[in-house]
């Protein structure tokens, strides 16, 4: 199987047309096309319904795709030892993540030592960003806590502790910071129960004892914040994440019980990568404060 075949259907793929994925890998569409057809040949299978100018997956590319996108993986850290001797002048380094807060703070810091390289970042659920990892979508996750995943590699970033945030009309407005038992009884704006803020504070809930009402779940920070601009009830974020708001005031919660960890998460066999080793070096180098070990 030629390489050269492979890597003209990832194009296909990737771009969703023969002429996008023509422009993008500096062919003529007919000599892709040949390419393409010629790997459905070899093996008599068909990679794409053709449907005019659209096109899409059969079932036999979809199950292909991964793979391709494997050995593609494997053919840049080759390229980038043998070239360069890691020196990162080309290539492409594809984040996963669950939220634009860290991982655009790493993205910056990385573009300006490796300015040659380019950067993409896809957002998606932490499950999503798992799949993308296994599939070769994505090189590495940023995810917002600690998962227990064979055959990954997992590397604490940060942690940063959970604060409240009120209707600037509110009583704990003017407090700045409350005990967690205060929370009993209280309307609490919660995200959906997958969330690494919901599953931090209600831990942080149980081991206290402590039971607020909950006035609303909502799946989005930004409606959160809007619902308790709105004086609907109290919500909590991540001290990193917070975006100020003149109708809001933040509230601490004395010893702060409730934390988010943010890691980072590569397939273990490709940890060693140039590529990647580079951006979890960069990421050491940014990490701050005290991390405990991963629970």
């Amino acid at each position: 199987m030629s390489a050269t075949k492979l890597r003209a259907f990832l194009a296909v793929a990737q771009h969703g047309s023969f002429s996008a994925a023509a422009r993008a890998v500096g062919l003529s569409q007919p000599t892709l096309t040949t390419q393409v057809q010629a790997l459905e040949r070899q093996h008599d299978v068909v990679l794409f319904h053709r449907q005019g100018h659209r096109i899409e997956l059969t079932s036999v590319g979809e199950r292909l795709l991964p793979v391709a996108r494997q050995l593609a993986a494997l053919e840049v850290d080759a390229y980038n030892l043998l070239h360069d001797s890691g020196n990162l002048q080309s290539g492409e380094l594809k984040l996963g993540a669950v939220g634009p807060f860290h991982v655009i703070e790493m993205v910056d810091a990385y573009r300006k030592r490796y300015p040659r390289l380019d950067v993409s970042i896809r957002m998606g659920n932490s499950s999503s960003v798992f799949k993308d990892l296994e599939e070769y979508a994505v090189d590495i996750g940023v995810l917002a806590r600690f998962h227990e995943a064979p055959g990954f590699s997992a590397t604490p970033y940060a942690r940063h502790a959970l604060i409240l945030f009120v209707h600037r009309d509110h009583p704990f407005a003017g407090r700045g910071q409350i005990r967690l038992e205060e929370l009993h009884g209280q309307p609490m704006l919660q995200r959906e129960s997958g969330s690494s803020t919901r599953r931090a504070l209600d831990e942080a809930f149980e081991r206290a004892g402590v039971r607020p009402r909950l006035a609303m779940e909502i799946g989005s920070r930004e409606a959160i914040r809007e619902a308790a601009a709105r004086g609907i009830g109290i919500g909590a974020v991540s001290e990193a994440e917070f975006i100020p708001d003149t109708r809001l005031r933040t509230v601490r919660i004395e010893g702060d019980p409730a934390v988010t960890q943010t890691y980072l998460y590569c397939l273990q066999v490709r940890r060693e990568s140039r590529v990647l080793a580079s951006f979890f070096d960069l990421a050491l180098t940014l990490r701050k404060g005290v991390f405990d070990a991963a629970p």
